[in-house]
């Protein structure tokens, strides 16, 4: 990710003796550096907490204007200034509302093409019964990230949601653009987690209630139909309801709308989670783990993914997909001050949701 700093003709070395004060504040200086005509690098150790060192420059340099970064080389501490501003997201609402609009048509449609031999008003209530539960659950996944964004003050922009009206869920997602890093692996953690665990407060108890509506039925023996996979939460769901492990003995359920888009909510949320550069789960491990630990961990997800195409060809995909992105790297602007037991906690949460709704075989053929 590149980002334009504003720098308006003046130079670092003009504003060394402005920067600097500030920076004895928090900072023992072994030697200062100027970086082209835009940067200024101090080495040294900070004397304070390295959070707190972090807000007080960003706050006193703001007025400059000139941003901190914090890194670590080796054993010492080395801070930045970037003579300039970070960017502003651009908050497009109309362009926002468009794609939400055009969305909710597409996953309308999606939820009514199957049940087009019923009558008209039966196969529109489908229909609705798939498109208000699904876009309810991507709308939560997508306003947890914005909102605990925003919360921490880091510029990024509204939900763009992606219609694809002859996908099997009519959407390919939405996504949102992050025009300036986090300010550190704290709150990129949370920011990362928010929109998994936002959705999941609407997918989970929409799944269970659309499971209640659906009935179990012998299948079809001669085949023609999709069967959704089993993640461990998904199954244990329907063992509770239906006091038995579907499938078997030649019966499944047969979802209603609602359990479809659940089911489907579970799923997003589940290849949201994996733990791999740009998806969620991917934010999450580079947070808790830094740069190096996160592109190592990314690598095996590849690997792993390309084991497991024998078993859905998707997997591939997404193999190619995880590779592509992780040649996009975001480092937060303060890279030294590292998660608390707290946050640790939430990441090994996410982990254990991750693998509970995990579906090895998401979909499957029959005939």
């Amino acid at each position: 990710m590149v980002f334009e700093w504003g720098v308006e003709g003046n130079t670092a070395q003009s504003w060394l003796e402005r920067i600097t004060p500030f920076i004895l504040e928090v900072f023992n200086i072994y030697d200062v550096t100027v970086v082209g005509d835009d940067r200024l690098r101090f080495r040294g150790r900070l004397m304070v907490d390295s959070e707190h060192a972090y807000d007080y420059l960003y706050r006193q340099l703001r007025s400059i204007p000139a941003v901190p970064l914090f890194r670590k080389e080796g054993e010492d501490h080395v801070i930045y200034v970037v003579v300039g501003e970070l960017p502003r997201a651009k908050q497009r609402v109309g362009l926002a509302l468009l794609l939400f609009i055009l969305t909710g048509i597409s996953v309308f449609w999606a939820g009514l093409w199957p049940s087009l031999g019923k009558p008209l008003p039966l196969a529109i209530l489908d229909a609705l019964f798939f498109a208000v539960p699904l876009i309810v659950i991507l709308a939560a996944h997508e306003m947890g990230h914005y909102i605990v964004g925003r919360f921490y003050k880091t510029e990024m922009s509204l939900p763009y949601f992606i219609p694809m009206p002859f996908f099997l869920f009519g959407t390919m997602g939405a996504f949102i653009r992050m025009v300036a890093p986090p300010r550190n692996r704290r709150q990129w953690l949370h920011i990362a987690a928010a929109g998994p665990l936002a959705g999941l407060v609407f997918a989970l108890p929409l799944t269970f209630l659309g499971l209640l509506l659906s009935h179990v039925e012998p299948l079809p023996p001669h085949g023609g139909y999709i069967m959704e996979g089993n993640s461990l939460l998904y199954a244990w769901m329907k063992f509770l309801i239906f006091h038995k492990w579907l499938p078997s003995g030649g019966e499944d359920v047969f979802l209603h709308p609602m359990a479809w888009a659940g089911w489907a909510g579970l799923l997003v949320t589940a290849l949201n989670l994996i733990p791999a550069a740009q998806l969620d789960g991917g934010h999450v491990a580079r947070a808790l783990l830094g740069a190096r630990g996160g592109r190592l961990l990314t690598y095996a997800i590849i690997v792993a993914l390309l084991a497991m195409t024998p078993l859905w060809t998707g997997w591939g995909i997404w193999a190619l997909i995880i590779f592509l992105f992780s040649r996009y790297e975001v480092e937060p602007l303060d890279a030294i001050t590292e998660p608390s037991g707290s946050d640790k906690v939430l990441a090994a949460i996410m982990l254990i949701i991750f693998v509970l709704l995990f579906t090895p075989i998401p979909l499957k053929t029959v005939g």
